[in-house]
């Protein structure tokens, strides 16, 4: 499956959509750093060339811009800031763009503790973006991954689980997100199921401090045909 092009990484400056952009970009996907600051997009696009090579299809622009521009929108950004960006973007979002939603509300955004979610009156921060952007797919995904591990130059030990209720747009990112060496895709049903997936990250991040390390998930016991399919 094609994925609609190009993608655009709001959040794209942080650790963990700096290292999507980055595995992406290897991939050969063309893809768009956005940030509040279109000068710091662009410095963190300029980073991936210098990594990857002149030619490598990475640019940075402002995020309504990178939005207006995308054809798949992946939001890396900290929950405090996320119904905000929403309803700033909400505009220039094209028809038919697949909006990927990797947002976990977790307590650190509020003065709590990093390992602990907060409850959001939709259910999820995925589905706060459904309601807030009724007119486009919305899926849950990538909430699991190590930011650390994105941006090493090793495989990623971790399946990532993908949650929508639009089934083509699932399907889409699961293609995207099997372009990671070493992660495998599982559909994990709808939309609704990324509460759990917000509730998993913080029970890693508890198990990293604890054991220093960047611990990902593997889903066992499923056939082949289950993966990144």
């Amino acid at each position: 499956m094609t994925t609609p092009s190009p993608i655009a990484i709001l959040g794209g400056t942080g650790p963990e959509g700096f290292g999507l952009a980055l595995r992406w970009t290897r991939a050969g996907e063309s893809v768009i750093i956005g940030s509040r600051d279109p000068r710091r997009a662009e410095e963190a696009a300029n980073r991936i060339r210098q990594q990857l090579g002149p030619s490598s299809r990475i640019s940075g622009l402002e995020n309504a811009a990178a939005s207006a521009a995308a054809g798949l929108l992946v939001l890396t950004v900290p929950f405090e800031g996320h119904a905000g960006l929403l309803k700033q973007i909400k505009t220039a979002i094209r028809p038919g763009t697949i909006v990927v939603d990797a947002t976990v509300p977790l307590a650190a955004s509020v003065g709590g503790r990093a390992s602990r979610t907060l409850g959001v009156w939709q259910g999820s921060a995925a589905q706060q973006t459904a309601e807030l952007l009724p007119s486009v797919p919305v899926v849950a995904a990538l909430q699991n991954v190590s930011s650390e591990l994105l941006n090493s130059d090793q495989p990623v030990d971790c399946d990532v689980i993908v949650c929508g209720d639009d089934a083509e747009a699932n399907r889409a990112v699961r293609a995207l997100v099997a372009k990671i060496p070493g992660v495998r895709a599982i559909d994990g049903g709808k939309l609704e199921n990324a509460r759990i997936l917000e509730q998993v990250t913080a029970l890693l991040i508890g198990l990293n401090i604890r054991h220093k390390a960047h611990s990902g998930i593997r889903i066992t016991g499923l056939p082949d045909s289950s993966y990144n399919g």
